[in-house]
């Protein structure tokens, strides 16, 4: 099956689509994605040729997952979520691809890898088990790590389960990363969406010293006056 999707993703590339996906991803020296190489594949383009493949076992996604190539990475993770998805209330299933996620972690690296699977995988996965991985992961020197640990915490935050984001987002609240601070500030600020007051709380104490990227994504969705008045640090 592999190879069949290798070709359907070879007739798919696109050099100046490749070209323009360098440029917006910042592969160059010093960037956050530095190195990263792309086919020139556009995300609809991949969920369409995804839908082709749902059967494909997993051990035919770790060459995805391997590959070069950033769009043949995030076809092995939009496969690895619906798996994920399929494999319902069976633990043993659900643990297996959680682990190969974790495992695969070196390949997610770029913001919308992240975005596209963290929710859905060690997200779904530690909220069903309580697990304290999200924290772990908030602790790493590496950014895609910190990245997927608030992310993830999206799940929780669907249910209303809003402790898990609050305490990650305190340890994440110095990092000195620009895409952490949207990161961070877009869970907030989700937060805030479902319950306005208990992000004001958390704000209270931290908005002053919050970066100001992660403070405006925060209170994106708050009255214009409020927005301003925490902006100039008057609440």
């Amino acid at each position: 099956m592999i190879e069949e999707l290798r070709e359907d993703l070879e007739r798919a590339s696109n050099p100046e689509g490749a070209k323009a996906s360098a440029r917006f991803f910042k592969t160059g020296s010093g960037d956050y994605g530095e190195g990263d190489v792309f086919a020139g594949i556009s995300m609809p383009r991949l969920r369409e040729i995804a839908k082709k493949y749902t059967k494909i076992p997993l051990n035919e996604i770790t060459e995805l997952m391997n590959s070069k190539f950033h769009e043949y990475r995030m076809i092995g993770l939009i496969l690895l979520v619906e798996m994920y998805k399929k494999s319902g209330k069976d633990y043993s299933d659900r643990r297996k691809i959680f682990e190969f996620y974790l495992k695969s972690m070196p390949g997610i690296n770029n913001w919308d890898l992240v975005d596209v699977s963290a929710p859905h995988i060690p997200g779904d996965f530690a909220y069903r088990e309580k697990s304290d991985v999200l924290r772990n992961l908030a602790l790493s020197n590496n950014l895609w790590c910190r990245r997927i640990a608030i992310v993830s915490t999206y799940r929780f935050i669907k249910e209303k389960d809003f402790g898990e984001a609050l305490v990650i987002s305190d340890i994440l609240m110095k990092d000195e990363h620009d895409l952490m601070h949207k990161a961070v500030g877009w869970m907030l600020r989700e937060i805030g969406k479902r319950n306005q007051k208990i992000l004001e709380l958390f704000l209270s104490t931290r908005y002053k010293d919050m970066p100001r990227t992660m403070l405006r994504y925060a209170i994106e969705k708050f009255e214009k006056d409020k927005r301003r008045k925490y902006l100039k640090g008057e609440i």
